[in-house]
């Protein structure tokens, strides 16, 4: 009985098979099958990108002795606190900060004393034992990570510095990497490094606002300088 309807199944699916053939239903299906592929490629495609861009974005150097330390504005103290650690650690001589123009602008006409990111950085510092002598603040005022780059790169070209270690969050490194590459000049190398306490979730970041918001930013950032640098920051 079992082998009467095996035969019967085989003998149903083959005339289906058959009729299917000539009304044409079978390259419908190929490019149903097509489609199908497509997308499933394109979801997984993307399911790849979400879960991986936290730790493509982390790119650091290894650690080598250089002429400076420089802390990039934001992050307090984070990065304060890690180019302490490499200073303590012999790595450079000095620190450099960059000193952004904000609250400064808004601020100072209307008389309102303040003190800007670079002033607490060298609080902190000094807090940790760095020599005040040991501290210089870079200028001109910067508004953004590229204003940053042209005045490190332009502050090492002067002194004809070999290398400066770059201290910045985890999730910035890899712009920070491909902006000086895109705008130093005078043969500096980069060490790009992040602090030791930054708590950036690379595997996980969209577990939390924080972290979330540093992805977005960070590729955004990228797909601008990938761009050339088209949006420049508010005035």
């Amino acid at each position: 009985m079992r082998a009467f309807l095996d035969d019967t199944t085989l003998t149903v699916a083959f005339n289906q098979m058959t009729s299917a053939r000539e009304t044409g239903a079978p390259a419908l299906t190929r490019r149903q099958s097509i489609v199908a592929g497509s997308v499933l490629a394109l979801i997984l495609a993307i399911a790849v990108i979400f879960f991986g861009v936290g730790r493509w974005l982390v790119v650091e150097n290894r650690l080598e002795k250089s002429q400076a330390i420089v802390v990039l504005s934001g992050g307090m103290p984070v990065r304060a606190l890690e180019a302490v650690r490499l200073f303590h650690g012999g790595y450079a001589p000095e620190i450099w900060l960059t000193r952004p123009e904000q609250p400064a602008a808004f601020l100072d006409p209307l008389g309102i004393p303040n003190s800007g990111e670079d002033y607490f950085n060298s609080r902190v510092l000094e807090h940790e034992g760095v020599p005040r002598a040991a501290i210089r603040v870079l200028d001109p005022p910067i508004n953004n990570t590229a204003d940053e780059i042209r005045a490190i790169s332009a502050q090492a070209a002067r002194e004809r510095v070999s290398a400066v270690i770059i201290v910045t969050s985890r999730p910035h490194t890899r712009r920070v990497s491909h902006l000086w590459g895109q705008l130093a000049s005078g043969g500096t190398r980069a060490i790009v490094r992040s602090g030791s306490a930054d708590s950036f979730d690379a595997a996980h970041w969209w577990r939390n606002t924080h972290d979330a918001l540093d992805v977005v930013r960070e590729v955004l950032g990228l797909l601008n300088a990938w761009a050339g640098l088209p949006l420049q920051p508010a005035r």
